[in-house]
C-alpha cells in the first residue's frame, strides 16, 4: 500500500469509527427524549441526530458538486424517523456510499482533484473533503454526546472510543 492509499484508509477508518460510535449513542436515546432542546436557539436532539446521520450523504453530494436540492433530498431521507436503529442504519449506508466513492478514486485524484461546493468561493481537493466530513461527524457526535449527558444519561467518554 502506498502512502496516499494508507492516508485515505486511515481517514476512512476514522470516519467509520465516528459512525459506529454515533450508533452507540443513538441506541441509548429514549423515545420521550427526542424533543429535548438545551436552549430555544439550539437544535432539538432529534434535529441533531437527523443532521448527524445524513452528513456522509449530504457531504458526498456537496463534494460531487451537486446542488442544494440534492442535499435536501438526502436530509429528507430521515424525516420522521425516530427509531435509533433505523437512523443508525441510514448513517451506515451513507457512509458505505461515501467509502465506495473515495476508494474508487485513483490516488492522484484523491490528492489533487478539486470540486467546488455550491456555497463556496473556492474548490477543495477530495482528500480535504474527506477530512472535512470526518471533522463534521465528530463535531456533531460530540454535540449529541453533550445533549445526552444533559439528559442524565450515565455515559462516560469511553463510549466514544
Amino acid at each position: 500500500m502506498n502512502h496516499v492509499s494508507a492516508i485515505r484508509s486511515h481517514l476512512l477508518h476514522e470516519l467509520e469509527h465516528g459512525v459506529a460510535t454515533t450508533r452507540r449513542l443513538l441506541e441509548l436515546i429514549k423515545p420521550e427524549q427526542w424533543d429535548y432542546r438545551p436552549r430555544d436557539n439550539m437544535r432539538s436532539l432529534l434535529e441533531v441526530a437527523h443532521h448527524l446521520v445524513t452528513i456522509p450523504g449530504s457531504d458526498l453530494a456537496i463534494m460531487q458538486e451537486k446542488g442544494m436540492d440534492d442535499v435536501k433530498r438526502v436530509e429528507a431521507e430521515v424525516s420522521g424517523i425516530r427509531d435509533p436503529l433505523q437512523l443508525a442504519a441510514v448513517m451506515e449506508r451513507l457512509y458505505g456510499e461515501m467509502k465506495t466513492y473515495f476508494e474508487s478514486l485513483p490516488d492522484d485524484e484523491f490528492v489533487s482533484r478539486e470540486t467546488k461546493a455550491f456555497y463556496a468561493e473556492r474548490p477543495a481537493a477530495q482528500a480535504r473533503w474527506l477530512i472535512e466530513t470526518t471533522t463534521h461527524v465528530y463535531h456533531h457526535r460530540s454535540q449529541l454526546y453533550s445533549y445526552m449527558k444533559q439528559l442524565g444519561h450515565d455515559i462516560q467518554f469511553f463510549i466514544l472510543y
